[in-house]
């Protein structure tokens, strides 16, 4: 059982609040803060009840030292502002000078610096995990993105702690992708794109048995074309998992489910080359980058049938804008969509906040990793790390 942040004795404590502040940072300006505000009400349903807030958080790959570049200042910035309140940015997460600004009765919203500033916070080093713990008599995990790790301030502090539980973003990514995999409203869509196959193996494999309709688009697509033998010119392909998408495919029809691959595409010789759109077989000169109006169109009908679906991977390369629309429109129609929907993926995250429609798609993941983990129906060290007794 993992008890819920309601369930929690906060009046009058010392609040150990472990968030996934680990976001884009260019020229000292976060870029893009949709991790921040999705730990927001958390740390306000923290505060209206603690003596203290303690929030925690790595950014980047440091490698386990004092780098500036990596400072948590830039968060301390927007969290102070969203909040209303004032928070100090400790000058570290852990030693004196850390243990002095907790006792000072002045500061009550306190932002320990990045995690990652120390190798025993990747070492799950457990002196360091008591050291973090003895700052607080409460702990709070709400960094879904960070659950996959075994790390000393996701897994190995909680054993300090008696009062521990999951944060408010934590609950609704478990309710959400919990029920997807456990009891999904039926017809149950799963659309998976990008760019490689491998990187989806888990989860096709784990999803096959519970989707009622799997779409495929992305780069991933062409290793499925190629496997049922359409020409692909010199698109995307992993030549190694031809024969596994052959399984797949065989494995879809067996049990019934509908398979829809791309049957147009946007295609063109080089990315930065005028494109063209392409029915069927695509020349050997040219590559896929998008699906085309015909795929758009199907995919979409698919989505409208649906009670719930789940989104994770663009189907083109989104970033450049002639290749964009595709990924586009499958935001637009799951922002117009009566289903659950649930964007996961950091790069389909941004394609939905690119596209405006944020505010009307059910649920957008915080995780990248540990989202497709969960998909691949793995044990997350920090979500097992709560589990208490009955």
């Amino acid at each position: 059982m993992i008890r819920r942040l309601k369930e929690l004795d906060l009046d009058g404590k010392r609040v150990f609040v472990r968030a996934d502040f680990n976001v884009p940072i260019q020229q000292g300006k976060i870029t893009e803060t949709h991790r921040i505000e999705s730990t927001l009400p958390t740390l306000r349903f923290v505060l209206a009840k603690a003596k203290k807030v303690l929030i925690a958080s790595h950014l980047g790959r440091p490698g386990g030292k004092k780098d500036p570049q990596w400072s948590l200042a830039p968060v301390r910035d927007v969290l102070e502002k969203s909040l209303s309140a004032p928070v100090v940015l400790a000058p570290d997460c852990v030693g004196a000078e850390v243990e002095a600004l907790v006792r000072d009765p002045r500061h009550r919203v306190i932002l320990l610096e990045n995690l990652r500033f120390h190798k025993q916070e990747e070492g799950n080093d457990p002196v360091f995990a008591q050291q973090l713990a003895s700052l607080a008599e409460v702990y709070v995990n709400d960094a879904f993105g960070a659950a996959h790790r075994a790390h000393a301030s996701t897994a190995g502090m909680t054993k300090f702690f008696r009062e521990k539980g999951a944060g408010l973003l934590l609950q609704k990514e478990l309710e959400y992708l919990g029920k997807l995999l456990a009891r999904p409203e039926r017809p149950f869509v799963a659309l998976l794109g990008g760019a490689k196959v491998s990187d989806k193996i888990g989860v096709l494999k784990n999803l096959m048995p519970k989707v009622d309709c799997l779409l495929i688009g992305g780069g991933m697509a062409y290793t499925f074309l190629k496997a049922e033998g359409v020409s692909i010119g010199h698109s995307l392909v992993e030549e190694e998992h031809i024969e596994l998408a052959r399984e797949l495919i065989a494995q879809a029809g067996g049990l019934g489910i509908t398979l829809r691959l791309p049957i147009d595409h946007i295609a063109a010789e080089k990315r930065n080359e005028n494109s063209i759109t392409i029915e069927g077989s695509i020349p050997q000169n040219l590559m896929g980058l998008d699906i085309g109006p015909k795929t758009r169109d199907l995919f979409i009908h698919e989505i409208r049938k649906a009670k719930m679906v789940l989104w994770n991977g663009p189907v083109g390369l989104f970033e450049e804008e002639r290749f964009s629309r595709g990924t586009k429109s499958i935001a637009q129609a799951l922002a117009d969509s009566d289903a659950v929907s649930i964007v996961a993926g950091g790069d389909t995250v941004a394609a939905v906040m690119q596209a405006g429609v944020q505010n009307r798609v059910t649920h957008l993941s915080t995780g990248g990793g540990a989202t497709l983990e969960f998909l691949e129906g793995k044990k997350l060290p920090g979500i097992e790390a709560l589990e208490v007794g009955e």
